[in-house]
């Protein structure tokens, strides 16, 4: 018998979405909004611009990141709901996408880090705040995505 880990607890969902949908919004409106990350504090912003697998729709959505080298790395998380998020979707069907950080636009292609590397970069979100317990949260669900947006 095993036991599992009991999920943490979260906001309720309507919280979260309309606390992104806010970010959204005063991104549009300001151009405030995105920020580069700080190792031991902080992780940074950037919207991630896909395109939508069914409608060929542009599509953009604000996540948080920190930089492994070049590249920036992010969770494909959905609220922490069992699904994954539509952007994490899109990018597995066009993997090549931009990214708009307090820098400016990057070219990036898109993908799951996988073993080691997936270990590696899963460890390194306890170096920013914000997070939570990743461990903990990433394993009450089926599967995490650890997603590297790497510079091309």
């Amino acid at each position: 018998m095993s036991i599992q880990n009991p999920a943490p607890p979260l906001p309720p969902r309507w919280f979260i979405r309309s606390a992104w949908a806010g970010h959204r919004l005063l991104y549009r409106a300001t151009r405030l909004g995105l920020a580069r990350p700080v190792p031991g504090r902080k992780a940074g912003i950037l919207r991630l611009r896909t395109v939508g697998r069914r409608t060929g729709e542009q599509r953009a959505v604000m996540l948080c990141y920190f930089l492994d080298g070049e590249d920036f790395v992010t969770l494909a998380m959905n609220g922490w709901a069992p699904s994954h998020p539509a952007w994490w979707l899109n990018l597995q069907a066009r993997p090549d996408v931009e990214v708009d950080t307090a820098d400016g636009a990057v070219g990036v292609r898109g993908r799951d880090a996988t073993g080691a590397e997936r270990d590696r970069l899963l460890a390194r979100f306890d170096d920013y705040r914000g997070w939570g317990d990743v461990r903990t949260y990433a394993a009450a669900r089926p599967h995490t995505p650890v997603v590297v947006l790497a510079c091309t």
